[in-house]
C-alpha cells in the first residue's frame, strides 16, 4: 500500500511540475515601465540615427512573446540586424498595466493578438503594425520571415531618397 501511495504521489508531483507555465519566472516586460517615455526616448534616438523604432507589445504571461524574445536573443544574425537597424522598445500589456492610453495612441495593435509588432518612424508615427502570426512557420516564429519583415521596414527601405 505504501508503494502505491508513493507511486501516486510521485506521479502527481511529476505532472504538476510538467504543467507549469513556460513563462513562469519570465520578466521580459516591465509592467511598471513608463511605456510612453520609453517610446519617446527610442523615437528621439532613432531620428538622430536615421532608424525606425521596433515596438514589441506583449506580456510576461504570453508564451509566444517569451518565445519571440528568446529567438531573437539566441539568433545572433537576427539580434544584430534588429539592433543595427532599429531602436527597440517592449511595451507591456497585462492585468497589472494594460497601457491603454499608449496603445490607443498606437492605433490599438492588440487587436491582432500578442506579441504584436509596430514600426514607428523618427516622428513617432505608426507606419506599420505586424500580426506576428504571419511570421510563424511550423511550430514557431521563422527567422527568415522575421528577417524579411524587418528588411522591408528599415529607414533605408522606406525612405525614397535611399531606395533607387
Amino acid at each position: 500500500m505504501k508503494k502505491l501511495l508513493f507511486f501516486w504521489l510521485a506521479l502527481g508531483l511529476g505532472f504538476s511540475s510538467f504543467g507549469q507555465s513556460a513563462t513562469e519566472g519570465a520578466k521580459i516586460y516591465n509592467p511598471a515601465a513608463n511605456a510612453q517615455a520609453d517610446i519617446n526616448a527610442a523615437v528621439a534616438k532613432a531620428k538622430k540615427e536615421d532608424k525606425h523604432v521596433f515596438v514589441q507589445v506583449g506580456g510576461n504571461w504570453c508564451v509566444w512573446c517569451i518565445r519571440f524574445h528568446n529567438l531573437v536573443e539566441e539568433t545572433p544574425e537576427l539580434k544584430h540586424y534588429l539592433n543595427t537597424n532599429f531602436e527597440t522598445v517592449k511595451v507591456n500589456y497585462s492585468p497589472e498595466n494594460k497601457n491603454d492610453a499608449v496603445l490607443k495612441k498606437l492605433k490599438n495593435p492588440g487587436r491582432f493578438g500578442f506579441p504584436v509588432f509596430l514600426i514607428l518612424d523618427g516622428n513617432g508615427e505608426v507606419i506599420h503594425i505586424q500580426n506576428s502570426a504571419y511570421l510563424e512557420e511550423g511550430k514557431g516564429h521563422s527567422v527568415k520571415l522575421i528577417m524579411d519583415f524587418l528588411k522591408n521596414w528599415t529607414y533605408k527601405a522606406v525612405n525614397p531618397a535611399t531606395t533607387k
